[in-house]
């Protein structure tokens, strides 16, 4: 994911917490090796040298990221799209099959880069190993995507435009921030706005969510989209924007 893990949980014993944290590391890196866009081996990396009309093994992170990308491209009028314009395939050219080995099937030449929904996913199966192996709360926090759970009500610094920073507090939420004016901006995140061809309606934009995943991508629906369309967005998922003002 080109960026540090950080996982805080709390639960009924040490020994129990710390293989609680170990195995939302591993679930993690999973994610981070399964669709990173050019490693050998990877799901996206397969799917970028498929030929045609062949179907590729993923496995179930990929299907559940890739189909809710397919939505959310569908839902935004194809404002959001992870797919890098040279190659002429789009996130609705793929065909998902579900099954106990899922199934991916190119049918025009396509090249992914999830991006910032990749890392929102990852932190999403933390706070999902961690609640599975008996955590009752905890903290997952991957390079900006941040999600709490349970009875650990997170005081946070929110930066604003201009490097600006306000209190809020996240509580069994999670938190996305894209802010083009940013110093240092995390690795791949001002090539977002080049593979999808769009100028940024907005320079900034925060989102609480239920999930990571869902956070980090509307914030890009946000930036790219009419204001109008970013609200129905927000609605259609449960979040809300908490940017200054607020979106209407």
């Amino acid at each position: 994911m080109g960026t540090a893990l950080i996982v805080e949980a709390c639960g009924a014993a040490r020994e129990e917490v710390a293989a609680a944290v170990a195995a939302a590391f591993a679930a993690a890196g999973e994610v981070a090796a399964r669709l990173h866009p050019q490693a050998p081996g990877s799901d996206l990396r397969q799917l970028r040298d498929a030929p045609a009309g062949r179907p590729v093994s993923i496995c179930t992170a990929t299907l559940e990221v890739l189909r809710f990308a397919q939505r959310l491209s569908r839902l935004s009028h194809g404002i959001f799209d992870p797919c890098v314009p040279t190659r002429p395939g789009r996130i609705v050219d793929l065909e998902l099959i579900e099954g106990a080995t899922p199934q991916a099937v190119v049918h025009r030449p396509v090249e992914i880069d999830c991006g910032g929904i990749a890392k929102g996913y990852a932190v999403d199966v933390a706070v999902a190993a961690l609640r599975g192996s008996g955590c009752s709360a905890g903290l997952v926090n991957a390079g900006g995507d941040l999600r709490v759970f349970g009875a650990w009500p997170a005081p946070l610094l929110l930066r604003g435009p201009g490097g600006r920073c306000r209190p809020i507090t996240l509580e069994n939420a999670a938190l996305a921030v894209s802010d083009r004016d940013a110093r240092s901006p995390p690795s791949g995140h001002r090539g977002y706005y080049l593979r999808t061809g769009r100028a940024a309606t907005r320079r900034y934009a925060a989102v609480r969510a239920p999930e990571a995943m869902t956070a980090d991508a509307l914030t890009k629906c946000l930036l790219l989209g009419p204001a109008a369309l970013g609200a129905a967005l927000l609605g259609e998922f449960g979040g809300a924007s908490l940017a200054e003002p607020p979106l209407r």
